[in-house]
């Protein structure tokens, strides 16, 4: 919002009213909301056919809103907003979609309804915005926004002897720490010596009661809202696959990545569906399998001792710690540097206003 301000003030056009969707962080920054998606998380679960009515009410007040407006952003989440996006379009609104969904990722046939839907999207990954022409979607790479934060985040050299610590990231929803969090830490005992740091990290503290219990008895500390001088202090890392993979990437920090399948459906159905070698992101930037990953069934976990290995290799073998370092090297050249929302927002002001011109798009 406030590089599209900055960008129309620059041109010498009067600044925008903004009307969306959101809670109240949204709100406090000056947009005039008509629902509230979030509010969802907070009502508890009714099952599908109890969120149906929630959903066609947000879809109708948000289609309320639009006549008379010169753009529609909308931001991730495309089960929300690629019926938006065709909402928009019956209604001559120019939809930009920023993060484009990983189809190229898995069951890339969905893009046939994507492309009939919004009208420019916006890639994160350098790699993304090729599959999306190929497949007929107006796209462009503007780079990952999270690099517009992590530019003034310090990280200390990979082998400064002041990185001791295993780092423990088991994600942030309840099934995926109750899961991955026992898994992870039967792992870094096998692992850790006396003195060595483990460290559970989160975010906040939602989940921090239900970790305690799980770290009970063992010499793993919870910290939360530090995650960067916690990743500072650590040598090696088992984490979640997730966008915290681009966090330690800054960090450089040699990491076992976990992907835990639910449901026995979807375990039988991922061999079919996923159409990349790699899951986690910085394989898919550096080419090849700079971390090593595991992706299993949640009721089937890896071997502990597995895990233990993997993780031992992480932490001390200096060979295969400088091929990684390399490879992650790599990987964060091709992720390029911050500047994503004020491409992006480039992009939504052109499409907006097309005669005031918006500036460069593209990662230097």
């Amino acid at each position: 919002m406030k590089h599209t301000s900055a960008l129309l003030e620059a041109a010498g056009a009067p600044p925008p009213d903004w009307v969306g969707l959101g809670g109240e962080v949204l709100a406090a920054a000056g947009v005039e909301t008509r629902a509230d998606p979030t509010a969802r998380a907070a009502m508890g679960g009714q099952g599908v056919l109890g969120e149906l009515g929630f959903w066609r009410a947000v879809l109708r007040r948000a289609a309320e809103a639009l006549p008379g407006c010169d753009a529609a952003l909308l931001v991730d989440a495309p089960a929300l907003h690629v019926p938006l996006a065709r909402i928009a379009r019956r209604a001559g609104v120019p939809s930009l979609h920023h993060i484009a969904p990983q189809y190229w990722a898995w069951a890339p046939w969905r893009v046939k309804a994507y492309r009939a839907a919004v009208t420019r999207s916006l890639c994160i990954l350098p790699f993304e915005a090729a599959w999306f022409a190929r497949h007929g979607v107006s796209s462009e790479y503007v780079g990952h926004p999270q690099l517009d934060h992590l530019v003034a985040v310090p990280a200390p050299p990979p082998e400064d002897p002041a990185r001791r610590a295993i780092a423990l990231l088991p994600g942030s929803r309840a099934a995926e720490i109750r899961q991955l969090l026992p898994l992870m830490l039967r792992a870094a005992l096998q692992v850790r010596a006396p003195q060595t740091p483990l460290l559970v990290l989160q975010q906040d503290a939602r989940h921090a009661a239900a970790i305690e219990a799980i770290l009970q008895g063992s010499p793993a500390r919870l910290s939360i809202g530090n995650l960067h001088g916690e990743l500072a202090r650590s040598r090696s890392a088992l984490a979640a696959s997730g966008t915290v993979l681009v966090d330690l990437l800054h960090q450089r920090l040699p990491t076992v990545v976990l992907y835990a399948l639910q449901g026995r459906v979807r375990t039988l159905l991922s061999s079919w569906l996923v159409t990349v070698p790699h899951f986690a992101v910085t394989n898919l930037l550096a080419g090849e399998e700079v971390l090593p990953e595991r992706a299993f069934p949640a009721a089937d976990p890896p071997p502990t001792a597995e895990l233990a290995s993997l993780l031992e290799r992480c932490h001390r073998d200096e060979a295969w710690r400088r091929r990684c370092l390399a490879g992650l090297e790599r990987a964060a050249r091709r992720l390029g540097g911050p500047g994503a929302s004020r491409r992006a927002a480039g992009h939504l002001l052109e499409l907006a206003h097309p005669k005031v011109g918006s500036g460069p798009h593209s990662p230097a």
